[in-house]
């Protein structure tokens, strides 16, 4: 099996399926068709499948002509019929792995995508998940999984590994095709081969790691280290507002030095489909083994309160200007969970915008990259534009995402009071009615 799958990818004979056509899996299975292997994407929305098969494009990191132009000449499809399945060589899962009610693991979109998987996987097929999960998840779940659906046993009928996507919005230089990868596979044979199919698709390298559970452990690391990093300078931040320092400024002055420092930066919380879930995942698996992931659950804990730290400072800045929260006319700048993107998964913003009406505030927003957001089953529009009249017709102006197609100097001008959670009003030379965060 190892040999017949390596001369296939070497003469580009496999046919590759992709499940979940979001944000990781439209991008890798563009790439896998760019290389020259005909794709499947599977998808359980049908919007998406129309989308894709009409060649039009919903994903910011994929360039519309490609898309369209693969569609066109046949070399990837669409569809909601798991059947095809079965004349796929190679399958990536990248489907979503957000948290439940209970900020516990939700991994039912994998487990409910690989039940649909194992009813016509096939001998001499590659599967690998991508969703970022728990380690222990493609040994402890994927597998049985597949093996009790298909009767076929792993590293004998086909492959398992788990290679954690890296996809970073909106990011100019690393997309899907020239980031790094990390593959962790049952068995060497599966991995030099699941590493063999990345590497003649991909211009990044690709790290083979010694099993699944390291991959999924890595994948969790990345995030959970900014997480934690980002919560020590949120903390510090909050003190340093109290000693009359400028946080933003200190951390300038430390990333002078050359080595032993990395610069992470504060903001009203933490957005986005990785850095605010995957910590939760490690948690969650850690009690199983009766270990407390104290750092890591102190670093959630004053990230995820930074949207009503946020709120709390922009009430003291109405006060200061004799107005209460109760009634004040709010305009929050942003709702993307960073800047120059349309993406406004788990976006601080969201939370931000919440706590506001909670405190009776008349709140709106505007995003030039997101013309509304859906949040608790009601969707919410922006306003269209901003102009000098319309800033002036609020009582504060609210940063929240440091978009760079917004002319802050224009709101400084006109706003009778600033709060800038992203430090954009840097180098605009008139402060007096700015507050940094």
């Amino acid at each position: 099996m190892k040999q017949e799958l390596l001369k296939k990818i070497e003469k580009k004979e496999l046919t590759v399926g992709v499940v979940g056509l979001g944000y990781v899996g439209l991008p890798l299975a563009v790439e896998k068709a760019k290389a020259g292997f005909k794709t499947i994407g599977f998808d359980v929305q049908d919007a998406k499948v129309e989308m894709v098969n009409a060649g039009h494009n919903y994903i910011g990191d994929v360039v519309d002509d490609d898309l369209k132009e693969l569609v066109e000449s046949g070399m990837f499809k669409a569809t909601t019929d798991f059947s095809f399945v079965k004349d796929v060589d190679f399958i990536a899962i990248c489907v979503p792995t957000p948290l439940d009610e209970h900020q516990q693991p939700d991994i039912s979109y994998v487990k409910s995508s690989t039940e649909a998987i194992a009813k016509y996987l096939k001998k001499g097929t590659m599967v690998v998940l991508e969703s970022t999960t728990y380690p222990g998840t493609t040994e402890e779940l994927i597998r049985p999984i597949l093996e009790e659906g298909s009767g076929l046993k792993c590293e004998e009928d086909f492959y398992l590994g788990f290679s954690p996507e890296r996809v970073d919005p909106g990011n100019l230089i690393y997309k899907t095709k020239n980031t790094p990868k990390v593959v962790g596979a049952i068995g060497k044979d599966a991995t030099e081969v699941i590493a063999s199919m990345y590497r003649s698709v991909l211009e990044g390298d690709v790290c083979e790691v010694s099993s699944p559970a390291i991959a999924e452990m890595e994948k969790i690391l990345e995030n959970t280290y900014r997480n934690i990093n980002i919560g020590l300078v949120n903390e510090l931040t909050m003190l340093c507002q109290k000693m009359g320092i400028s946080m933003w400024e200190v951390i300038d002055a430390a990333k002078t030095k050359p080595y032993g420092f990395q610069a992470f930066y504060p903001g009203p919380g933490l957005g986005g489909h990785c850095i605010p879930l995957d910590p939760y995942y490690l948690t969650w698996k850690a009690r199983e083994y009766g270990f407390h992931t104290s750092m890591i659950e102190s670093s959630m804990m004053i990230n995820d309160r930074m949207p009503e730290y946020c709120v709390e400072r922009a009430s003291k800045i109405l006060n200061r200007h004799s107005k209460a929260m109760n009634g004040a006319k709010v305009l929050v700048l942003g709702v993307a969970y960073k800047q120059d993107i349309d993406d406004y998964r788990e976006s601080p913003a969201l939370r931000v915008i919440e706590i506001l009406k909670r405190e009776k505030a008349d709140v709106e927003f505007y995003d030039p990259w997101v013309a509304e957001y859906k949040y608790n089953g009601t969707v919410k529009k922006g306003i269209e534009k901003i102009s000098p009249e319309i800033i002036k017709d609020y009582d504060l102006v609210m940063i929240t995402t440091a978009h760079s197609n917004v002319d802050y100097k224009m709101v400084q001008e006109n706003a009778t009071a600033v709060f800038d959670t992203k430090n954009v009003m840097k180098n605009v030379e008139n402060k007096e009615n700015v507050e940094i965060l």
